[in-house]
């Protein structure tokens, strides 16, 4: 008998370092007002679905995101380091243009979305992909036939997108970047036969008038 899972990826709202401009990566830095309203306006628009379960990454920005999602759904949140964003090694809490004055070959190689360079004291994108996509896929596994929230990071989504979709299979990967912004929302239906039905990519909708 087939099932579709659903899933739900959830970038976090604009923390304190996306407000200053500032690589976050693995660093503590929290919601700004701002994310903390996108937050709450995310937990409203969600708040009538029925999760099986909702994942968050253990970074502050993403707990403080998920945790009204988690309230109003009464859904248990289950945080984990699987799902944090990429390591970006020096360049965490740098503004953009400090990273590229002190350590313009990382910079570099970061603008190029190479994706197997290991950023000094970071890490690459394929290592991200490792950790994340296997709680990703545990968590489908889990909750096959069912719903499930992921509230993760940017970098991260761009790359579980691309999990889903088969894009990383290949030796040499091209250069692809899926952006999305704070709150955005990413929709797809899996099949238990392997299909796969994308929904909505980066949608905000819900977000309208929250300035």
């Amino acid at each position: 008998m087939s099932s579709t899972t659903h899933v739900i990826l959830i970038r976090h709202g604009q923390s304190q370092g996306n407000a200053e401009g500032r690589f976050g990566g693995h660093t503590d830095t929290p919601l700004s007002p701002l994310g903390r309203r996108q937050a709450d306006a995310t937990a409203k628009a969600l708040g009538s679905e029925k999760f099986d379960a909702i994942y968050s990454s253990d970074l502050p920005r993403a707990i403080e995101t998920a945790t009204p999602l988690a309230k109003v759904t009464h859904t248990p949140l289950e945080t984990t380091d699987t799902l944090r964003e990429r390591s970006v090694g020096v360049m965490e809490g740098l503004t953009f243009a400090e990273a590229a004055a002190q350590h313009p070959e990382q910079y570099q190689a970061l603008l190029r979305r190479d994706f197997d360079h290991v950023l000094l004291g970071g890490e690459s994108y394929r290592q991200m992909l490792d950790r994340a996509a296997a709680k990703l896929d545990e968590a489908m596994q889990k909750h096959r036939g069912g719903r499930i929230a992921l509230l993760t990071h940017t970098g991260t989504i761009c790359i579980l997108i691309l999990h889903l979709m088969g894009a990383l299979d290949s030796p040499e990967l091209k250069p692809v970047w899926i952006a999305t912004q704070n709150c955005g929302l990413a929709r797809f239906d899996l099949r238990s036969d392997g299909f796969l039905r994308v929904l909505a990519i980066n949608d905000t909708r819900h977000l309208s008038g929250i300035t």
